[in-house]
């Protein structure tokens, strides 16, 4: 298994390397931070995890300042 770069929206959000048997995801855009170096089992899994993430925050109230 190598480095791949992950994509979500068609925009590269991070990339995954390997991590003993299981893949660690280096997020490199903000939006998808809370992910940074969990690890999962592939790719697909991470785009997964990436999509709960961005309609969890979108689904939430905004906060008014």
């Amino acid at each position: 298994m190598q480095k791949q770069v992950i994509e979500f929206a068609g925009e590269p959000v991070g990339i995954v390397v390997p991590d003993k048997d299981r893949l660690k995801f280096i997020a490199v855009k903000f939006h998808v931070i809370d992910l940074d170096e969990q690890k999962f089992d592939s790719p697909d899994d991470v785009r997964m995890a990436i999509s709960r993430l961005v309609a969890s925050k979108n689904a939430a109230p905004a906060a008014h300042v």
